[in-house]
């Protein structure tokens, strides 16, 4: 049951003094469903949550569900999800952001400015007998907002704030030909200077900006046909990484020296086209995606004031996926006899993906030898990693009259995967290496699942499926292990969705466990500052609890609650970098997750008066997977409040109001850094207004 139900606006069609929550409609299993009815632990933030709270990036609404923890680098485009404990590599995520259907198959790409967003999800549990390879963990989906084919309406908004925050971003919707063809644009900018200070130049490193924009076109022919075309892009010029030695940033935070001040561009243009048809027995959906993207990252690659080694990488990536879906019609299921209907689904995807690497580590004279006087550069790597790949999925629902919904489905996904890697030095003091392979990969992943529909508003549910990731190559690591095989997982869940109290609190709990093997892990490499790769690391397991709570005791008042704990373990078998980490915490996994909030409103006269408050916490959690460093538990606050008169807002925000002082990630980074780790530091307290108005 998602977080964002409890709402504080009243619907106008209800009776007097009578209010509820909202019924919330998530596409977990790809098509639309009451999130009560849906077995599996969906956290849906819609709409006029997302706008209430300022929801820019996909980790802002993340904060709501229980047992999800992301971390972004400073340098927004590296951002790593994990769900109940699973992750990995942003170049083979566990967990999948879906923009509009079109699947990010690299993480690069999936953390973006959003705009003019619907709703966005977050499905915990392996979806992989629908999603596919990718969604060992979970699925993120985002859905745009549909142009209107009705009225002509727009906003623009502004929030403004210390650190010279700056942000403007607007929209405009409305119908070129009634109730048949629409148009939507949204646009904005955004950008604020640095958190951390280069204590050798006075300058700040980690400065953001980015511009952004949206386009959508809507055609309707008829009732039963419904096409949209979409054209999103985004050109994002942010500063440095803020890592920094993880003992001197505990410290004093937010400072760093560096010699070298580097800077991450990264560009994505991804149109999309999404047809769909309503008929009478069959609805038929079909998703087309492109996504192109490409980054530059330059940095002081030693993270001190000395000037050792710097590093200049590129990446870039083109990916198409095609995905199309017959189903039965909605509220048109298959009637086997008297007592029992069915509802069906078969479908299949397609797709490419190139993903190319140019990184070159420049070392200064002496650093990797004494008797090496003069600058040596390693390009490490030149690489390219080409993939194809398609799915055929399919999954029925018998329900036994309107009690008991029991569910079958499979996904067979085959794989094939080219690399071609090179390394070497320049001047060529070392002999060079080069690696050109293939592989193969098929899999089939089956999922079931039986609901019992206890009263109409309670519903009880399990689950049991498994997940896959296929394995693939690394673009860059040690010799050996250009490699890395496929991860699979058994989650076993159950749990209860629940109404209470005239639909004025609903409460949805549940509990699972994980076991998976090959567990793909992302290690850092010693050798190569600054360079990740995948290493299967044995068994692991996943145990935990979930708890979201919303309500609405007065039509003024909401509330909402998430709770989440997740024991995750590494198996007796388990090697990491060669060494047993059997028995220790999976890294980046918190104990628990909590979030608590309240959001009042008063009417006064022609405007709306109103105060919102959220918690969110993170229990204590490793960093690597040896366990030898580790984030305390902390906790995060947040503040709004303003009016609302008409059509224009004004409001007063702050986060992290209590200016809580926490790193969110670090890793391993051997003798250049004094404690064996490096880190970034999470966002200080920052502090502004928004203004905004609708036309």
């Amino acid at each position: 049951m998602g977080i964002a139900q409890a709402q504080t606006s009243t619907s106008s069609t209800e009776p007097a003094g009578r209010f509820e929550l909202p019924t919330v409609v998530v596409t977990a299993d790809k098509i639309p469903e009451d999130v009560g009815e849906v077995p599996a632990s969906v956290t849906a933030v819609p709409r006029e949550t997302l706008e209430r709270v300022d929801v820019r990036y996909v980790i802002d609404a993340a904060r709501f569900a229980p047992n999800v923890f992301m971390h972004e680098f400073t340098a927004r485009k590296l951002s790593n999800p994990r769900f109940r404990g699973i992750g990995s590599s942003p170049n083979n995520p566990a967990v999948t952001t879906y923009l509009d259907g079109v699947p990010q198959l690299n993480a690069n790409s999936s953390s973006i400015e959003l705009i003019d967003v619907e709703q966005i999800e977050l499905i915990r549990g392996p979806r992989s007998a629908l999603f596919g390879r990718n969604a060992i963990g979970g699925v993120i989906t985002v859905a745009s907002r549909m142009p209107s084919l009705a009225t002509w309406s727009g906003n623009v908004t502004a929030p403004f704030g210390n650190f010279n925050s700056r942000d403007v971003r607007g929209s405009v919707s409305g119908p070129l030909i009634a109730d048949r063809l629409a148009v939507s644009f949204a646009a904005g900018y955004a950008a604020r200077d640095g958190f951390t200070q280069n204590d050798l130049t006075g300058n700040t490193l980690d400065d953001r900006s980015a511009g952004f924009t949206k386009l959508q076109l809507r055609w309707t022919p008829n009732n039963a046909w419904d096409a949209r075309f979409i054209f999103s892009g985004e050109r994002a010029r942010d500063g440095d990484f803020a890592l920094h030695d993880l003992g001197a940033l505990r410290e004093n935070p937010f400072h760093a020296s560096r010699s070298l001040e580097g800077f991450t561009n990264r560009d994505i243009v991804a149109p999309t086209f999404v047809l769909t048809r309503r008929g009478s027995r069959v609805d038929v959906a079909s998703t087309t995606g492109l996504v192109r993207w490409k980054t530059q990252d330059v940095t002081d690659l030693d993270y001190t004031g000395l000037p050792l080694l710097s590093r200049d990488n590129t990446e870039k990536d083109v990916q198409f996926t095609q995905d199309v879906r017959f189903s039965s019609a909605a509220g048109a299921p298959v009637t086997v006899s008297d007592a029992v209907v069915m509802n069906w689904q078969l479908g299949g995807s397609f797709f490419t993906q190139r993903y190319d690497q140019d990184a070159v580590n420049s070392f200064s004279p002496f650093v990797l030898s004494p008797y090496l006087s003069f600058p040596i550069s390693q390009t490490s790597p030149l690489s390219s990693l080409n993939d194809v790949g398609f799915g055929v999925y399919g999954q029925s629902t018998w329900t036994v009259r309107n009690k008991v919904d029991l569910a079958a489905g499979a996904r067979v996904d085959w794989e094939s995967k080219e690399a071609d890697i090179r390394t070497f030095f320049s001047p060529a003091f070392a002999p060079p290496s080069a690696v050109t392979t293939d592989a193969d990969f098929v899999h089939v992943s089956p999922h079931f699942s039986a609901s019992y529909h206890a009263t109409p508003e309670a519903t009880i549910y399990g689950t049991v499926g498994e997940g896959y990731k296929a394995g693939g190559f690394n673009a860059a690591s040690p010799a050996g292990l250009e490699s890395y095989s496929e991860e699979t997982s058994w989650n076993y869940e159950g749990g209860l969705k629940s109404m209470w109290l005239d639909r004025r609190v609903s409460l949805a709990a549940s509990v699972f466990h994980i076991r998976w093997d090959s567990l793909q892990l992302n290690l850092p490499d010693l050798r190569v500052p600054g360079q990740f790769y995948i290493a299967n690391g044995g068994g692991a397991t996943s145990s935990g609890v979930e708890l979201e709570l919303a309500a609405r005791p007065h039509p003024n008042l909401s509330l909402h609650g998430a709770f989440g704990y997740t024991r995750a373990r590494f198996g007796d078998d388990s090697f990491s970098s060669g060494l047993s980490v059997g028995g220790n915490t999976l890294p980046n996994s918190p104990e628990y997750t909590l979030r608590v909030g309240a959001d009042y409103s008063r009417p006064i006269r022609n405007a709306e008066v109103y105060v919102r408050g959220d918690v969110t916490a993170y229990g204590s959690y490793a960093y690597d997977d040896l366990n030898m460093a580790s984030q305390d538990a902390y906790a995060i606050t947040e503040i709004r409040t303003g009016f609302r008169m008409q059509k224009i807002l004004c409001e007063l925000w702050v986060r992290n109001a209590f200016d809580s002082l926490y790193v969110p990630i670090a890793f391993a980074y051997g003798a250049l850094a004094p404690s064996g780790f490096i880190g970034e530091p999470g966002a200080p307290r920052t502090f502004g207004v928004r203004l905004g108005v609708d036309f």
